[in-house]
């Protein structure tokens, strides 16, 4: 079917590179409407992505050409399934980002002038562009554009985030080298940089060194873009000191554009004889095993919140890369069921420790116990987003991780789909403590007033006055609970604070009861289109 001429493709990314010059201007001027821009931006690109993606349901594919040059030489960008799938996933979640208030999120006051909202639309114009992007060298300008971003942002927590931020920066930077060197290879082999016209010129390679030297160079540097076992290594450092919406571009929105970018060089660019004679699509199945087995083992280890969801997020990456291995269009489901519904969970769960540390000023999770009580609607979306790590149904990780369990089976992989299983109790070893101790057990801390971290520091000061004045706030908790007869201050942070957990949370469940829906319509078709090649 030929594509169908739009500028929707390019439009997205540009508007938003537009968006971000006009966002840093307007908070030269007046840092609080800069948010206002941005969530306006974010709101629009999501409406026009969704809107697109039904096009693309029908059997449109859309694509965007510039002065009428042939492929192999000419600029390109185009959204099918996959893409516009992907696309909307990531609007969506950049709007709640960005409209997550900026004191909690960026834990920057609304009126300081910092470029947050900026940046974090110029990340969001990367993020697109290497969705959208038909173009092997332009998929790699994109992630420089969003990395550089994100190397600000991170950087933005303090000085050990600059710091995490700058060894992000090297590994980065070698990991975009080396995807470079590997579009290198393509171009001289092929003479083309367009990822449908590569495809079909690398499958005239045969059993070539140069064919396996390029797939690997592409894919491990994207790989490192993924946080795939073992390039992994910038994660735990970047997360657990960046700020909780950085958090979620991060583990909820690029980790996700790095699988995405993986998927697309394996069945898109790289021909299906290269699988024959060397086995790249075994090699990711084994390390996306080690990468469970070490992200979930790291995790159970962990006592800071943040640090604990860093691996997760390498535990859940291995599960993805299992799918993207198996190789059938079930597996596949599977794989892209998870990247939606992962998507949900650590924004969750991430938004979950922007909204702690708002409250109470508390960052590790023996400090969680008792929160349940304290912050009812937080915990609930924590508890949802939990179980749907773990994969207990209804929700949507259940289902993702039995499509994955289903194509293991379909290939008679038998131990792959036990190890699926049974990975599921790692899982679950280090989410269940945390989930009882915020709910059956005694606060950890009763004392710590209902009000943001900087009011609580200051009461909890070593002065004499300070301790007075946490004496005070004490009493007055005490006074509060007696008079309305509950033993517990409610202590939940705003309603623009809140109400992204519980949407998400119910967000994780409502996937799950309709995912077949969401696998007939969308997913399935998906995956045949990606074991069939590009439309």
């Amino acid at each position: 079917m030929e594509p169908t001429a739009s500028l929707i493709p390019v439009l997205l990314p540009g508007a938003m590179l537009a968006a971000a010059v006009v966002t840093a201007a307007v908070g030269a001027v007046a840092p609080r409407a800069a948010r206002w821009v941005s969530v306006v931006a974010t709101a629009v690109a999501t409406i026009v992505a969704a809107v697109a993606l039904t096009r693309v349901i029908g059997g449109e594919v859309l694509q965007s050409t510039f002065g009428g040059w042939s492929a192999e030489l000419g600029i390109s960008y185009r959204m099918d399934l996959l893409s516009g799938f992907l696309a909307v996933l990531v609007c969506c979640i950049a709007f709640l980002a960005v409209l997550y208030p900026p004191k909690v999120g960026f834990q920057v006051e609304p009126d300081r002038h910092l470029p947050v909202h900026a940046l974090s639309l110029l990340l969001l114009t990367g993020v697109l562009g290497v969705v959208l992007t038909a173009d092997l060298f332009n998929l790699f300008v994109f992630i420089e554009i969003y990395s550089i971003s994100a190397y600000a942002l991170i950087a933005l927590g303090g000085p050990l985030a600059a710091l995490a931020a700058f060894r992000y920066l090297l590994i980065g930077t070698v990991a975009s080298s080396v995807y470079l060197l590997g579009v290198g290879f393509v171009y001289f082999s092929t003479g083309t940089l367009n990822m449908a016209e590569a495809a079909g010129r690398l499958e005239a390679l045969g059993e070539s060194p140069t064919l396996v030297t390029a797939a690997v160079l592409l894919v491990v540097g994207l790989a490192v873009k993924m946080a795939l076992f073992p390039f992994h290594v910038w994660v735990p450092d970047a997360h657990s000191n960046a700020t909780p919406s950085v958090h979620v571009f991060l583990a909820a929105i690029m980790v996700k554009v790095g699988a995405y970018a993986v998927l697309r060089i394996v069945f898109d660019v790289l021909p299906d004889s290269l699988y024959e004679f060397f086995p790249l699509l075994d090699l990711l199945i084994a390390t996306g095993m080690v990468a469970v087995v070490f992200g979930s083992w790291m995790s159970f280890r962990q006592v800071d919140y943040k640090r604990m969801l860093a691996y997760s997020t390498v535990a859940q990456m291995g599960y993805i890369a299992i799918g993207i291995g198996l190789n059938t269009p079930v597996a596949l489901v599977g794989a892209l069921l998870l990247v939606l519904v992962h998507a949900f969970m650590k924004a969750i769960m991430f938004f979950v420790a922007g909204s702690v540390y708002d409250a109470t000023g508390r960052k590790k999770i023996p400090q969680f116990a008792g929160l349940g009580r304290r912050m009812p609607w937080t915990m609930a979306g924590f508890t949802l987003a939990a179980a749907s790590m773990v994969g207990l149904p209804p929700t949507g990780g259940f289902f993702a991780k039995f499509y994955l369990v289903t194509g293991a089976g379909g290939l008679r992989a038998w131990v792959i789909g036990a190890f699926i299983v049974a990975s599921s109790l790692m899982t679950l070893a280090y989410f269940l403590p945390i989930v009882e101790s915020i709910w059956f057990k005694p606060d950890a801390d009763p004392a710590t007033p209902p009000s943001r971290p900087d009011k609580a520091s200051k009461a909890r000061a070593g002065t004499a006055g300070g301790d007075a004045l946490a004496g005070v706030s004490a009493s007055n908790d005490a006074a509060i609970a007696v008079a309305t007869d509950d033993p517990v201050v409610r202590t939940e942070s705003g309603v623009l604070v809140v109400l992204p957990i519980i949407g998400l949370g119910v967000g994780v469940v409502v996937i799950g009861l309709i995912n077949l829906t969401i696998v007939e319509e969308l997913l399935r078709p998906m995956a045949d289109q990606l074991l069939g090649g590009v439309p």
